[in-house]
């Protein structure tokens, strides 16, 4: 399977919005997007800009997902990753993850980290974390509300840039709180 990456421009406004509202996103803050929420977003640069940036995740000439990165002026910036429901559980994630970490790294010079948040319970996006070099660094309890009103917990990955040019993976120190049975 061939993945292509493409950068989306303000003139991709429509195709966004209908990829945005056409499908459901169960991992996300709402698990439906409006189009009205789609074209606001559009406008207030969420996906281009000198701060945020869009790349179109594409499978035999079809759109299948969406990456949006955000805070690239920041030495640690964000990602937020969608694929169609019609692609998932097909690697493409784990491909678009590894791919958006070189292109930063690569295109970024200042940029020392990136980091991104899941639910607990998406155990795709973990695996695609974990098989990019990504290394859980938090988990927040009960922090993330999803739309049949239970609150899930939030996992925190992030890759540093000496990890990924040397190909290693340092994981974090878990036990570093003083009298609480660590150091």
């Amino acid at each position: 399977m061939e993945i292509t990456y493409e950068r989306f421009e303000p003139a991709h406004a429509e195709w966004l919005v209908a990829f945005l509202s056409g499908d459901t996103w169960p991992f996300h803050g709402a698990d439906v997007v409006g189009e009205a929420d789609a074209l606001r977003w559009v406008a207030e640069g969420r996906y281009d800009g000198p701060d945020n940036r869009a790349f179109w995740v594409t499978v035999a000439g079809e759109r299948a997902g969406l990456i949006r990165l955000m805070d690239l002026c920041d030495p640690t910036p964000l990602f937020d990753l969608r694929i169609r429901a019609a692609y998932r559980g097909r690697g493409l994630g784990g491909a678009a993850v590894v791919w958006l970490t070189g292109y930063v790294f690569t295109g970024f010079p200042d940029v020392r980290r990136i980091e991104g948040t899941t639910r607990q319970d998406n155990a795709a996006m973990r695996r695609a974390f974990r098989g990019a070099g990504y290394v859980k660094e938090a988990h927040h309890r009960g922090a993330w509300p999803s739309a049949d009103g239970r609150f899930h917990d939030a996992v925190g990955y992030a890759i540093l840039r000496d990890d990924w040019s040397s190909g290693t993976t340092t994981p974090a120190d878990w036990d570093d709180e003083p009298g609480a049975g660590g150091n």
